[in-house]
């Protein structure tokens, strides 16, 4: 039984552990846990391939593969198929193409053609080269790959000479395979939201579905069945009408495409500029976008066609139309209590928004940008601020407050001036001294309005007297003014009595006399 074949990296590993680490056989095939019959034939077939070694690392796979074990001239009916192999891989991104329909298209122009069995068996051996099946699984339009590189690229401040890190995102379109890289500062929500909406402007459209890998930024909790989605990536995939589809947890297939991309923008992107310096993110980021055009304008091995054109003839057109702005970046605060005094407080900027009260005691959700704090309950809006970003302030709106508390709000400190300017100078200074004694006017809005609705029941010079005499006395609240309204209305109305008494004549004929009671 033929032995199985070693992959392409192994058999990469053993000639590098023989020419440049100069290992023995037997110590290569303890390295590499194969055995030194494998090591032997490795080597063997290297050298008699005529291959140099300085050239291997610009050397394709499926060539190395192809010269260290060349196949068999296939027979002529197959070595015809194979030439329309390239064209079906387009056609098999449209939306239902099959390989039986293409069979079935191919048997009838071809009717001495090959059987269907053979027909896959040929094309399945065709597309074992890792570039060609990479984007045969995946239909054009359908997905976005996204994710960071595992190693960072390091920059020097021109001035400072300080040394910072950078992330490097990765995106790709697996069906065309067609690679967009950028570096950014962090892996922060806001950096990846920018990273992959300048991977959308980069391709010129969206497509259907945005997979990310579980990061902290896309997903906010992993779980094999129902991952827990950003807030801020769900909003912008709304935005731009497309789905998020994380990774499953413990499946390292379902970002094999990423990862393989990560692989080829390290070996065709950032090893070329291992040895260049830059001063800023800017500079970093043109100098890898020189690269990537010429990684994305590079012929596919056995596809003689390019990324960028296979992009432009297969999935260009599926993709998604770009909104004509740019994403509102936002912000959110989940579960926030509506406090007792029916406003919730905004941890970023430390300030309290009001809500209406009847959601008192209730838990809503938060959504804010640059100008406005928006409130949700049960989904639903409920209400939209201006944002303001005063420490320990209040933003409030009236027809969000109880009638009581509505009422000393339309209420100002020139309101109850003019009143008791209207009443007298001295409840005019009493009042004044009140609003000005407080720290805020507010906290003697209750004092004043009870003093000055005492001109409900006394007259107003009554009231003015009053103030007066609370002044005079230096007790100015309230309490005080209302009992000497109280009393000087009570003597004024004593006087009164008297008055009307004298009118009358000590000695009447109907006057009995004291005598009368004895």
């Amino acid at each position: 039984m033929p032995q199985k074949r070693i992959t392409v990296k192994k058999s990469k590993e053993i000639i590098r552990l023989h020419i440049q680490a100069e290992l023995s056989r037997r110590q290569i095939a303890l390295a590499m846990n194969v055995s030194r019959p494998v090591v032997s034939r490795t080597i063997s077939r290297w050298e008699e391939s005529g291959l140099v070694w300085d050239d291997l690392e610009n050397t394709r796979d499926s060539d190395f593969h192809q010269s260290l074990y060349p196949r068999s001239k296939p027979p002529g009916k197959a070595e015809q198929l194979i030439e329309l192999f390239p064209h079906f891989t387009r056609e098999l991104k449209q939306t239902g193409v099959t390989l039986q329909l293409l069979w079935e298209e191919y048997i009838r122009e071809n009717p001495d053609g090959l059987k269907y069995t053979q027909f896959c068996f040929h094309f399945q051996r065709w597309r074992e080269d890792d570039e060609v099946s990479m984007h045969m699984d995946h239909k054009a339009g359908d997905k976005i790959f996204v994710d960071y590189a595992g190693k960072r690229r390091e920059i020097i401040d021109p001035v400072t000479g300080e040394a910072s890190l950078k992330e490097l995102f990765v995106a790709i379109l697996p069906a065309s395979q067609l690679t967009y890289i950028e570096a950014t500062n962090d892996q922060t929500q806001e950096s990846f939201i920018r990273s992959l909406e300048r991977a959308l402007i980069y391709f010129g459209g969206v497509p259907r579905a945005i997979v990310p890998d579980n990061l902290k930024s896309a997903v906010v909790k992993a779980n094999f069945y129902e991952p827990q989605i950003n807030p801020l990536l769900a909003d912008f995939a709304e935005y731009y009408n497309t789905a998020v589809l994380p990774t499953r947890a413990g499946k390292p297939k379902d970002k094999a495409h990423v990862e393989n991309a990560v692989k080829i923008a390290y070996r065709r992107i950032i090893a070329p500029l291992r040895k260049k310096s830059f001063g800023t993110t800017r500079e970093l980021n043109l100098a890898m976008w020189e690269k990537l055009e010429e990684h994305n304008r590079k012929k596919l091995s056995k596809m003689d066609v390019s990324r960028k054109e296979l992009f432009e003839e297969t999935e260009k057109s599926k993709l998604q139309s770009l909104p004509s702005e740019l994403y509102p970046l936002k912000y959110f605060q989940e579960n926030t209590l509506v406090g007792f005094n029916y406003h919730v407080f905004l941890k970023e900027d430390g300030h309290y928004y009001s809500a209406p009260y009847l959601l008192k005691g209730k838990r809503v959700r938060i959504i804010y940008d640059d100008r406005h704090v928006t409130l949700y309950h049960d989904n639903i809006r409920i209400w939209q601020h201006k944002r303001c970003r005063r420490r320990n302030g209040y933003t409030t709106h009236t027809d969000h407050m109880p009638a009581g508390h509505r009422f000393f709000k339309e209420w100002s400190v020139e309101k109850f001036r003019w009143w008791a300017r209207n009443v007298g100078d001295d409840t005019l200074r009493v009042i004044n001294y009140l609003l000005e004694s407080k720290p805020h006017p507010e906290q003697a809005f209750r004092s004043s309005m009870g003093i000055l609705n005492l001109t409900k029941q006394y007259p107003l010079s009554v009231v003015n007297q009053a103030c007066r005499s609370s002044w005079n006395m230096e007790w100015i609240n309230y309490k005080t003014v209302s009992a000497e309204a109280q009393r000087i209305q009570a003597a004024i109305e004593a006087a009164e009595d008297d008055a009307q008494l004298s009118l009358i004549p000590d000695d009447h004929e109907n006057i009995r006399g004291e005598q009368y009671y004895k």
